[in-house]
């Protein structure tokens, strides 16, 4: 894959991290060599460069006892972790008081499935090698023969041809993190998703009644149930799905995890 084309992919991969979760102030990714491969749109390159300066006397020394895995640094501002990632080193900067278990689910999920995407990817040929087809001689006309061709030919009167029938397009599984909702007007076999992802299926199945959603876990649980727009707060839009308890426990599942949703068409 074209370099250019891979820095631009992970780009917004790693900005789309960022609305996901707003806890995660700063996120880039260098390779083994310290060369950075890409940062997210909120975080300026004089940003990038104090941060690599400041790391290159750790990942020296990190060197001298065979590289990196996972590194954490705190301090009374935030936190930083460098983890490696297959062939690169993704560095991200969260406030002090930030879930890390929230953020470690969704930096080693989402970026790493990302790299395997963009590691499966090949130019598409320009051209079909498709096998030329067999010229035949022609075969010498006779007296005999063109009689015969002439009572056998078929009815080349032109025919109407029939239109085929568009087929159904499957609905799209779109990914989701995890937050739990409860209360007394919280019904127990509905979720909540932002009212933009309902309005994309509605425009998409414009045709069609969407009668709830289905939901599947990454442990292969799936259920269906009922969906409504998320109530407006700061979380709309940032790919949170709220899940009622009842629905969490049916699928084993809890907070921060990532789950596949996608509307049931009838």
């Amino acid at each position: 894959m074209d370099d250019e084309l891979y820095s631009f992919a992970l780009k917004s991969a790693l900005t789309e991290i960022h609305n996901t979760c707003p806890e995660i102030k700063h996120s880039f990714a260098f390779n083994q060599g310290g060369q950075i491969i890409a940062g997210d749109e909120n975080t300026p390159e004089n940003t990038v460069h104090k941060i690599m300066g400041s790391l290159n006397n750790i990942l020296e020394k990190a060197d001298a006892v065979g590289g990196i895995d996972n590194i954490t640094l705190e301090s009374s501002k935030g936190r930083v972790n460098i983890s490696c990632l297959s062939n690169l080193y993704l560095v991200t900067v969260t406030s002090r008081n930030a879930d890390k278990n929230y953020v470690n689910t969704v930096t080693h999920v989402l970026i790493p499935t990302v790299l395997k995407l963009l590691e499966k990817i090949t130019p598409t040929p320009l051209k079909n090698n498709k096998p030329e087809p067999e010229i035949k001689p022609p075969i010498p006309i006779t007296t005999k023969n063109a009689e015969e061709l002439s009572t056998s030919q078929p009815d080349q009167s032109p025919q109407k041809e029939t239109e085929p029938e568009p087929a159904l397009q499957e609905p799209p599984a779109s990914q989701f993190i995890v937050e739990n909702i409860g209360g007394l007007l919280v019904s127990n076999d509905t979720i909540r998703i932002n009212s933009e992802t309902l309005s994309k299926w509605e425009e998409l199945f414009s045709e069609k009644e969407i009668k709830g959603v289905k939901i599947e876990t990454y442990n292969g649980k799936t259920t269906r149930c009922k969906v409504k727009p998320m109530k407006k707060s700061k979380q709309e839009g940032t790919g949170i799905v709220q899940i009622p308890e009842k629905i969490l426990n049916t699928l084993e599942i809890k907070k921060g995890e990532l789950v596949k949703i996608k509307p049931i068409i009838e």
